[in-house]
């Protein structure tokens, strides 16, 4: 580790220890044990490393910037998301630093370090780990650690952490969806995509399920595909898998607009159509959504309005006022061309 590249990730990582364990020996706080202390400062010394005054925390005024937690850039979603939270941050004045993690837990926690270095006035984290089920141990000291200084506002709120939580409404997703291909007539419906871990796939598929009991429809397991990560691949494997099931189903609700893309896909590949053989909603509602042929129905929010909600709580966080714990952004339904009602010989 050279002393240019050292830095309190790199410190930590060699001293066994924590980044906030890290940033505490470098503010004297008092909050760290003598051994953990000696390891931390025998690296420093090892390397020479000389921590800027943001790093150390010595500068209490305002930087009038955003740091923005962003799981994955490649998806219309966050791409989404991102673009619109860079507009009203430049409308307040405020400038956004944006990092990705790329779907990998260890850089989510590397690049949450560099924010918190940048001395940004508040960071937002839309999506990855932050929105699983379970969250370890690590990741929530980490958190807590950079609210001592800093808010976070975020999609979620992990068991032990104190953030400010703006999230889409997941399970009302779900219903929109069921409830309109109900409205075609569709009892077989299968989902496609998701990740057993992630809060927002849980929330979808328990209305889900929900939705089946009330209307008296059997739930089926042989019907729901979880996928590795939400691509178009993913769905065009699952697609694939669920396809050879005697028992087609009538309608598929993936995961989100890129899954949703391989869907479509893999329905073509089989020689059927869409909507005439199987009908296809999905979330997120981008700008994939009408590129796609046919034009896909999908649920989602206006992210516009999304975007809104996260910088101004950010920036009210950041100046000590009122920030909602708990704010659900409203969705909707855009019908477009990939569903019809159930096919004749089905009912």
């Amino acid at each position: 580790m050279a002393k240019e590249r050292a830095n309190i990730y790199t410190i930590a990582k060699e001293a066994g220890v924590s980044p906030a364990t890290v940033s505490r020996v470098l503010t004297n706080n008092a909050r760290v044990s003598k051994e953990k202390r000696e390891k931390v400062q025998s690296v420093i010394q090892k390397y020479g490393y000389t921590p800027n005054a943001l790093a150390q925390g010595l500068s209490n005024s305002k930087t009038r910037s955003i740091g923005l937690m962003i799981a994955d850039i490649y998806s219309p979603f966050y791409s989404a998301v991102a673009t619109e939270c860079e507009k009203a941050a430049d409308k307040a004045g405020y400038l956004l630093l944006m990092l990705t993690s790329l779907g990998d837990p260890e850089l989510e926690k590397k690049q949450l370090m560099k924010l918190y270095e940048q001395q940004v006035d508040a960071i937002i984290v839309v999506g990855g780990v932050i929105d699983r089920i379970a969250v370890d141990e690590e990741y929530v000291e980490q958190l807590n650690h950079i609210l001592e200084s800093t808010p976070i506002i975020a999609t979620n709120r992990p068991v032990g952490v104190r953030n400010c939580k703006i999230h889409l409404d997941e399970g009302g997703s779900m219903d929109l969806a069921m409830d309109y291909l109900f409205s075609l007539g569709h009892e077989k419906i299968a989902t496609i995509g998701g990740r057993k871990d992630a809060k927002s796939t849980l929330e979808k598929r328990m209305r889900y399920r929900t939705m089946l009991r009330q209307r008296g429809i059997v739930y089926r397991e042989d019907y729901v595909f979880d996928s590795i990560d939400y691509s178009n691949d993913s769905g065009y494997n699952c697609t694939k898998k669920l396809l050879k099931n005697p028992d087609r189903p009538t309608a598929i609700v993936a995961i989100n607009d890129f899954t949703a893309a391989g869907v479509l896909r893999a329905i073509h590949d089989e020689g059927l159509r869409v909507p005439q053989d199987i009908s296809v909603v999905a979330f997120d509602n981008t700008y994939l959504s009408g590129a796609l042929t046919p034009a896909l129905t999908s649920v989602g929010a206006n992210y516009t309005e999304f975007a809104k909600h996260l910088v101004e709580a950010a920036i009210r966080a950041s100046e000590n006022e009122t920030c909602p714990e708990d704010y659900m952004v409203p969705v909707g339904i855009s019908v477009r061309d990939s569903c019809t009602h159930v096919p004749e010989e089905n009912l």
